[in-house]
This record gives C-alpha cells, structure tokens and sequence, in this order.
C-alpha cells in the first residue's frame, strides 16, 4: 500500500510532537511518502494538478496536523478548497476519490478526558473532526478511524517515541470501514 503523508504544520520546526511522529516514519518509510504542505507552498500558491496526481499515485493518504481551535490548519483548509474541485472530486464526473482511504492524524494539548461530552471542550474529538470526515465522504472517499496523540504539551521524549511508533503501525495497518 502506498501512503501519502500530508503534513500540515504552520511551525514544524519547534513542534516536538509532530517531528516525534514523522521521525517514527522515517523508520518505516519504503511505502510512505511525506509531503509537507507549509514548506511547499510558503506564499500559499497551491499546485492543484501536482496535488490531484498524487493523491491519484496512492492508495492511502494520512491528513497530519496539530488540532487547535477545534479546526485544522489554515493552508490544509486551502489544501481542500483548491485540490477538492467539483468535477473532481465530486459532482458531476468527480469520481476521481470513489474509494481512496482517508485518515486523520492529529496532536492535541488537551487530554482525552478533555475531549467527551461534559468535558472542558464538550466534544469528542471524533464530533470536532466531523466536517473533515464529511468532506472526505463528499468526495466519495473513505474515511478511517483517526489517530490521535492527547497532552502532547505536557508529554516527554519517550512517550512521544512510544506515540510515533504506534502512529507508524496505525496508518499502516488494515482498517474497517467507519460506519456513517
């Protein structure tokens, strides 16, 4: 299976949880392709047919990013915008994603107790992370269960190790088919 990788950090350099993870995929990297949105594309002027052919070149693609205000990053928002054209990805002949696997992988500061119902952010992280899945099911995609790293602020190094590893075997293994 071959996975693409959309990292999109705005401060990659100083975040020690995401560089945790993507390290733990360097170890494992013969199928994985990491394809880092902010560096790319630093004036924000998004290649859309570079874009649409590789997610056309892989069987699996991994959306990362650091969850905060209850969204993902500004450029991925784009990232959708300008790469998830109608006639594309869906309408009329949009049939190009009938299929493809989708998932999320996001760090948060908050534990996972913060994220239930009655918790500081009243919302599952799955509620949260519903307009993405159901951008991904507009465009006839298939949406997997999500990987999510909690209290990474407060996290150490060995921990983050220990959350890279699992990361690594989590994007990489067979998964069910979310029921919507």
């Amino acid at each position: 299976m071959n996975i693409l990788v959309i990292v999109a950090h705005p401060e990659l350099t100083t975040s020690r949880a995401n560089k945790a993870l993507l390290q733990g995929l360097n170890k494992n990297r013969e199928n994985i392709h990491i394809h880092k949105l902010y560096e790319l594309y630093p004036d924000w002027n998004i290649d859309t047919e570079k874009e649409q052919a590789l997610l056309l070149q892989h069987d699996r693609v991994v959306l990362q990013f650091p969850f905060y205000w209850y969204s993902c990053p500004p450029l991925l928002k784009k990232w959708f915008d300008d790469v998830m054209k109608p006639g594309w990805a869906y309408g009329p002949g949009g049939n190009r994603l009938i299929g493809k696997e989708f998932l999320i992988a996001t760090t948060t500061g908050g534990t996972d107790n913060s994220y239930r119902s009655g918790g500081d952010n009243q919302f599952t992280i799955s509620e949260l992370l519903r307009p993405i899945e159901r951008t991904i099911t507009k465009c006839s995609g298939v949406y997997l269960p999500a990987f999510v790293s909690y209290a990474v602020d407060a996290s150490t190094d060995e921990w983050l190790e220990q959350e890279a590893i699992r990361y690594a075997e989590h994007i990489q293994t067979p998964m069910p088919v979310l029921a919507h």
